[in-house]
């Protein structure tokens, strides 16, 4: 099956066990009222405001049908634009919604079913009637939620669609592409496409899509960090050596012998270390790919002061931006926060990673080094000491 009803036990029609064995990087899947009676958590307003905020990744795409030609604008917008906008053919799209809006945020609890760290962000796109961004295909797992108004879906799920790119656009869109589904989607249904399924939304009218999208960086992204972190580590020490050297055959000649040596050199780096490489994904993973930088929030108050603080009622909520996981490490757990490690027990690591916010009563469950760790992220800008739940 391609489509499926949602129940009121499961909101992806089926036991999250079985979409993942069946459907998870492997084929589409429509669900009609995914979110019955569903209220989108932001309005058009809204996303255009937040479009002009100048630290917001935005985007308008505009479509001429009569030429066939796209033009593609990145913000920030200013507001005057909006208003005079025309009624059909455009969309405006803004990334990491969920790290502006709490609201949206808070939709990212029902996709709890995944690693919350291969989560990467809530898009929000709004489209006037005709908006669209053209058949395209991508290359992560994405959950197109529908907000508000229809929007028309095609998708092209044969084998080996074709995939080659138009010249002429500075997006890229596919210069072919025939559907073997297409759907209307009305509020709280929602499209899951695995990686590599060419797609084409249209707005049947003015309409709102929130796309739930996947962190899947490219082998050559893991390959060239991973290398930057050895190169950095790398104990210079460590060289092509050749104690066994003999006269060579022919000295212009790069033989066996030499390659098998070379190999020796590199495994000295210790590509293949468990605990190595774990570090480094934990690190890797959880640094934000985009921007929205965290800085120190220099808070004057002590450990002492902060520490009444929540103990009368004050929390400390996370950035928006910082992103948490951890992993076990032997009988202990590294926490991994925005690119930084703590070697910590494996409980507060859970609590931790898990937390939107610390009140007094989670901050004196964690042990004296969860605490101190706690205190740690808050120094440097990782949580915020809201003494007032209003502020």
């Amino acid at each position: 099956m391609i489509e499926v009803h949602a129940t009121a036990k499961h909101f992806l029609g089926m036991p999250a066990a079985k979409f993942l064995q069946e459907y998870w990087q492997k084929k589409p899947l429509l669900i009609r009222a995914a979110f019955p009676d569903f209220v989108s958590p932001i309005e058009p307003e809204d996303l255009a405001g937040l479009a002009c905020e100048e630290l917001a990744l935005s985007r308008i795409v505009a479509h001429d049908r009569a030429a066939d030609a796209w033009t593609l604008r990145t913000g920030p917008f200013s507001e005057e634009e909006f208003p005079g906008m025309p009624d059909h053919d455009w969309t405006l799209l803004v990334q990491d919604v969920d790290k502006w809006d709490v609201d949206v945020r808070q939709l990212l609890g029902h996709f709890d079913f995944l690693p919350r760290w291969r989560i990467d962000d809530v898009m929000v796109s709004f489209a006037a009637t005709g908006g669209s961004v053209g058949a395209h295909v991508d290359q992560y797992d994405v959950f197109l939620l529908q907000g508000q108004g229809q929007r028309r879906w095609q998708i092209d799920a044969g084998k080996n669609p074709p995939t080659r790119f138009r010249d002429d656009a500075e997006l890229k869109l596919l210069r072919e592409f025939t559907a073997t589904h297409d759907w209307v989607l009305e509020p709280g249904d929602m499209l899951y496409l695995p990686p590599g399924v060419p797609h084409h939304g249209v707005a049947v009218n003015p309409c709102l899509t929130l796309s739930i999208g996947m962190r899947a960086p490219s082998s050559a992204e893991l390959v060239s960090d991973y290398l930057d972190n050895l190169i950095a580590d790398a104990d210079e020490s460590l060289r092509y050596h050749d104690p066994d050297l003999v006269p060579p055959k022919d000295p212009n000649e790069i033989d066996a012998a030499a390659m098998v040596r070379a190999v020796e050199a590199l495994n000295a780096l210790r590509l293949n270390d468990p605990d190595k490489l774990g570090d480094w994904f934990g690190r890797f993973i959880t640094t934000y790919r985009a921007g929205g930088e965290v800085v120190a929030g220099g808070d004057p108050r002590s450990r002492i002061e902060i520490e009444w603080d929540l103990q009368q009622g004050a929390v400390l909520q996370r950035h928006p931006f910082s992103r948490l996981a951890w992993r076990r490490s032997g009988r202990q757990a590294t926490l991994f926060c925005s690119g930084l490690e703590f070697s910590l027990p494996v409980k507060d690591a859970q609590r931790l990673a898990a937390a939107e916010t610390l009140d007094g009563d989670a901050y004196a469950g964690l042990s004296e080094s969860g605490r101190d760790v706690a205190m740690e992220l808050h120094s440097q800008g990782h949580y915020q000491l809201l003494v007032d739940e209003d502020d």
